[in-house]
This record gives C-alpha cells, sequence and structure tokens, in this order.
C-alpha cells in the first residue's frame, strides 16, 4: 500500500466545482489557505455550520500519487476519507482475481464512510486514477463529533442512502442492459454529462483505459476496445488520445433507449 504524503492542513475544505444553487455554497476546487466561504464539498453541503467547523478542525489533508492505495477491500476502517482534487476508483475483486469497478469518485466525496459508521472493514478498495489530495478523518474523532453535532448523523445518512440508490443504479444499468454497447453507450453518454459542446459536437476527457471502462460496464477490454472500434467506424465518436468526441450523441442515445 502507498504511504500518503502529507500535505498542508487547510482550514477550508475546497471542493469540486459544480452548478452553485442559490443560498448554498458553491464547490470551488481551490486549495490555498483562506480560500472564500464558497469552498464547500457534498460532504459538508448541508452541515449546519458549528458542525461543519468542528469536522475542519479534526481532518488531515493527505497527498496521494496516481496508482496509490488509499484504502484495501477487508482492512480495518481507520477513517474516512474526502476527495479534494482528482479523481479514485472504488473497486472489488473476486477470489478469481476478476474486478469491478462500482464508482469513479470526484472531487467532494467522502470515501469509506459507510464501513467508518457500520464499524465493518472496507466494503472496498480505493485506488487513485490521478494525483489526488484528500482530507481524512479518523474514525474516533468523526464519531466524537457527530455525537456532539446531532443533525450531523442525518446529514451523513442522507449521503449513505445516496450512494445507495447509486448502487442500485450501477445494478440496473449493468443487469438490464441487453448488450455491451447500449451499456458503453450509457457509460459515454453519462461521463459526457458535463462536457463542453460546440455545434451540437461534445468533448470531454476520458482519462480511463479500456480495461478501467469494461470493469466499469461488466465486459472484457476486448469487447471494449472492439465496441468503441465500431462507434468510431459510425462515426458516433472520436477519441484523440484522452480526448472523447461525441460527433453523434443521438446515435448512442438510440442505443440506449432501443
Amino acid at each position: 500500500m502507498a504511504s500518503p504524503i502529507p500535505a498542508t492542513r487547510t482550514a477550508v475544505p475546497p471542493w469540486m466545482p459544480r452548478p452553485a444553487s442559490r443560498g448554498s455554497a458553491s464547490q470551488l476546487a481551490v486549495l490555498q489557505k483562506g480560500s472564500s466561504k464558497e469552498s464547500f464539498s457534498d460532504f459538508y453541503e448541508g452541515l449546519s455550520e458549528e458542525a461543519g467547523k468542528a469536522l475542519q478542525k479534526i481532518e488531515h489533508t493527505v497527498s496521494f500519487p496516481a496508482g496509490a492505495i488509499i484504502f484495501m477491500e477487508g482492512h480495518p476502517a481507520r477513517g474516512v476519507y474526502i476527495l479534494r482534487q482528482g479523481r479514485a476508483k472504488l473497486l472489488t475483486t473476486n477470489s478469481d482475481g476478476r474486478t469491478m469497478i462500482l464508482k469513479i469518485a470526484t472531487p467532494g466525496e467522502a470515501l469509506g464512510l459507510n464501513s467508518v459508521i457500520t464499524g465493518k472493514p472496507y466494503d472496498l478498495t480505493a485506488e487513485i486514477l490521478e494525483p489526488a489530495e484528500l482530507a481524512f478523518i479518523p474514525r474516533a474523532d468523526f464519531f466524537r463529533c457527530i455525537t456532539e453535532h446531532g443533525d450531523a448523523c442525518m446529514h451523513f445518512a442522507s449521503l449513505l442512502s445516496r450512494d445507495c440508490h447509486l448502487a442500485y443504479d450501477l445494478v440496473r444499468s449493468i443487469g438490464l442492459c441487453h448488450s455491451v454497447p447500449e451499456r458503453l453507450a450509457r457509460f459515454l453518454l453519462e461521463w459526457s454529462t458535463n462536457g463542453s459542446v460546440t455545434d451540437g459536437v461534445v468533448r470531454v476527457k476520458l482519462a480511463l483505459t479500456h480495461e478501467e471502462i469494461a470493469q466499469l460496464i461488466g465486459t472484457s477490454r476486448e469487447t471494449v476496445t472492439r465496441t468503441l472500434s465500431e462507434f468510431k467506424k459510425q462515426r458516433a465518436i472520436e477519441l484523440n488520445g484522452s480526448t472523447l468526441v461525441l460527433r453523434n450523441k443521438p446515435a448512442l442515445e438510440s442505443l440506449v433507449a432501443a
């Protein structure tokens, strides 16, 4: 397991930029000390100011290089990690060595929360996809804090409920999709949701290998490579390095709707 590289402690948790609603803090990916009051995350958004500040006081900032393992499936849950910068994949592996990626975590998301609350070992492995910065809160400190701030209990229950529904969606998308082209088309459409659009053409960074995409949609690397080639021949997509270009989004949407 790769060792975390300590980083400077920050006073305010900075997070992924997402559209901010009026009356709530926006998520800005700012990592500078003394950043604005708008720098909050999914993990903190919705908490009372008092509870949020209490959690910030007990968090520790750590940095990981790409490929580092944050925690491993089956290991004791030492604490919860909150992703500040970068991406991480949450995966599980069976006794035959077959791996399935359940989720690509993005800034603002908590990793290991379910295991920390239940007291069971981590039920997934978390691996860094690109250089990342995370906040770490030890389990004992986390429980002490939410015990003192009752509103935090409902907040974290809602986060766990959301993760549960996302897991249901994953099962549906794999179990109810009849073909790999349909599953792959659905993945590409969902991944490009926040891409830039010019004259109907969508561009987004896709820094995943064919093997990782296969682990996300429940198929083999060879099948992903072959299906992507078919999509390219149909001029539905282009892949320029790590840039995914959707040239014919309706064609992919028709596969999902079929």
